[in-house]
């Protein structure tokens, strides 16, 4: 079974319980104010509480977002089996800049989805979050948007051919042929 949560069926290995999770940009290569963090492994998800990768960033010093952190990330892995993350810090003023979280999710039903999250410190509301869901399924993408999006009206066209489906202000999904399936991406601003 496969759920997106915007529209209340959310692919089940991109779902979360506490909405923080965020995602602007994962870099490619390392900048000289950022460093990879080894990989990790949680033990799943937290139902409620702090979750690993909230215990991890606020071990590198990162605490105004530290509740942004926890409530994307349960958010999305809230129907997981498994998760595994890589964390991408600063090397300096760690609870001022922007870091970002790549994840991989192991669904209950053996989906495989990736996720993004970053995260922006900020003085209105204390920290901003954007992430990314992305997962692939073996049905045409106009299947995929009857069946999961039926609520969600395209919007227009990236280019020739990746659909955009708006959901509310902060949603939008992304549909693109591949082969015979549909990669899906859900991004979400968060504030």
């Amino acid at each position: 079974m496969i759920r997106y949560h915007f529209s209340r069926i959310f692919l089940v290995c991109l779902s979360v319980s506490i909405a923080g999770l965020c995602i602007l940009q994962a870099p490619l290569a390392f900048g000289a104010d950022s460093q990879p963090v080894q990989q990790q492994k949680s033990a799943g998800p937290v139902p409620s509480g702090v979750n690993s990768i909230t215990q991890a960033v606020v071990k590198t010093g990162i605490l105004t977002c530290a509740s942004r952190v926890n409530q994307v990330s349960n958010f999305i892995t809230s129907d997981a089996k498994d998760t595994g993350f890589y964390l991408f810090l600063p090397s300096s003023q760690p609870d001022r800049s922007m870091f970002s979280v790549s994840m991989e999710i192991q669904s209950k039903d053996s989906l495989t989805a990736y996720a993004s999250e970053s995260f922006a410190p900020n003085l209105s509301n204390g920290c901003d979050a954007i992430y990314d869901e992305v997962v692939f399924l073996p049905m045409s993408c106009k299947e995929a948007m009857q069946k999961y999006f039926p609520d969600m009206k395209p919007e227009r066209n990236l280019l020739k051919n990746i659909v955009v489906l708006a959901g509310s202000p902060t949603v939008r999904v992304f549909l693109m042929p591949a082969g015979s399936g549909c990669v899906v991406i859900k991004k979400e601003v968060v504030r």
